[in-house]
């Protein structure tokens, strides 16, 4: 998550509601709004869906939301671009066959890591041919994308359709959706990553004053400090509530993918340059980035991620099909990245938003379920959700011009 400091006076707590104020006018919303509607959410199926608020529901909406939102981290990297990757959902389902073939006792037989290899491998090749018809020749990214949609699609429906599927025995692969840690070993997994996350933030916050550069508020970035590892905390202590089960690998995986993109992102000079690219191509290339290389490394990132949610989506079943990668992947994707505050036009948003945006999809998912609502009610919520959040991406675009943002 995003701690990083400006250099401006420290405020005090009275000051907190005028800068939340202003932020609204300026049309820098961040991840307030997703949060917020989280809240209600939760709040509301917890009070009217019947085994909702439970742990093994919580342990369930978390495998459910790993595949999807490890599709979405990389779908935020080429949003924030300006570009867009309607290939995503059957990368994933390619490369989770690709794994799946590569482990069958009858077939190559290859240890499961390997196979997870060769299938991120593939990932990142998929990525790296579509990216090149974007940058080198120019071609639109919707149109190299779509037609990814499509040969991709039939490259799974060509490989499978002689088995019809293709059960996945190693556990390697199947533990990546399956295995939960126990309760002592969650709460070990918990204390590290806290650590992790606290030693990550100070190290920023010596960096800046070095700099000369402070906190732009120490409440604030008290809370930013506190408050993540406090959630940490809280996720496992609801998971170990679980009997039968601790704390997912999903979510092991999920959190992993978040600090090393958000690393990615907000600390490396690639990060930099993606915001940039993204802003302003035309300044970016003028500033001496190139501008072709960063757009190829993203589509290759955005298949790497697009792997290895493939073959958690995959895992979930534990057997692929020829619907691999099918049925809302695509839309659930793009919207998670969306919905969780990653504008369409390039240059704004983080990692994280794909997190919440596909929380908030998959707990109205899970709830409306446990509600007994059909599907259609499900696609219905979720479209208008996915709409009411692109409007809030367009207000906020022109409340920053206005304000000169």
């Amino acid at each position: 998550m995003s701690v990083e400091a400006v250099e401006v006076e420290p405020t005090a707590l009275g000051s907190i509601p005028r800068r939340i104020y202003d932020n609204f006018r300026a049309g820098n919303l961040g991840p307030a709004p997703v949060l917020v509607a989280l809240v209600i959410i939760v709040a509301y199926f917890s009070q009217t869906a019947p085994n909702f608020f439970t742990a093994n529901n919580f342990n369930n909406i978390i495998t459910q939301m790993a595949g999807t939102t490890l599709l979405a981290f990389g779908v935020v990297f080429v949003l924030l671009l300006g570009e867009i990757d309607l290939s995503v959902a059957y990368v994933s389902g390619l490369c989770a066959v690709v794994a799946a073939e590569a482990q069958l006792p009858d077939g190559a037989n290859l240890p499961g890591i390997i196979a997870i290899l060769l299938a991120v491998l593939t990932g990142v090749a998929i990525g790296a041919f579509q990216g090149s018809f974007v940058a080198l020749i120019g071609v639109p990214s919707f149109v190299v994308t779509l037609a990814g949609f499509l040969m991709w699609q039939g490259a799974i429906i060509k490989i499978v359709e002689k088995r019809g599927a293709i059960i996945i025995q190693d556990s390697w692969i199947n533990n990546t959706a399956n295995y939960f840690f126990s309760h002592r070993s969650g709460w070990i997994l918990a204390a590290i990553i806290c650590v992790v996350y606290v030693a990550a933030v100070l190290s920023g916050l010596v960096a800046n004053l070095r700099h000369g550069i402070r906190p732009r508020d120490p409440l604030i970035f008290g809370i930013r400090l506190i408050l993540p590892p406090l959630l940490i905390l809280l996720v496992v202590y609801i998971c170990n509530k679980d009997e039968r089960r601790g704390v997912p690998l999903a979510l092991l995986i999920m959190l992993i993918a978040l600090f090393v993109l958000t690393f990615l992102a907000k600390r490396t000079t690639f990060g930099r340059h993606v915001y940039a690219v993204g802003g302003n191509a035309e300044a970016a290339r003028r500033a001496g980035i190139n501008v072709a290389r960063i757009r190829i490394l993203v589509f290759m990132l955005a298949g790497c991620m697009s792997a290895i949610g493939g073959i958690v989506l995959a895992a979930r079943l534990n057997s692929v099909d020829l619907n691999q990668g099918g049925g809302t992947l695509l839309i659930d994707a793009i919207a998670a990245a969306v919905i969780g505050g990653t504008s369409l036009f390039g240059g704004r948003g983080e990692v994280r938003n794909a997190l919440f945006g596909a929380l908030v999809i998959k707990t109205i998912e899970n709830g409306l379920d446990t509600k007994g609502y059909s599907q259609g009610v499900i696609f219905i919520v979720t479209g208008a959700i996915l709409l009411f959040a692109v409007t809030i991406d367009a207000v906020a675009r022109r409340l920053q011009a206005k304000s000169g943002r």
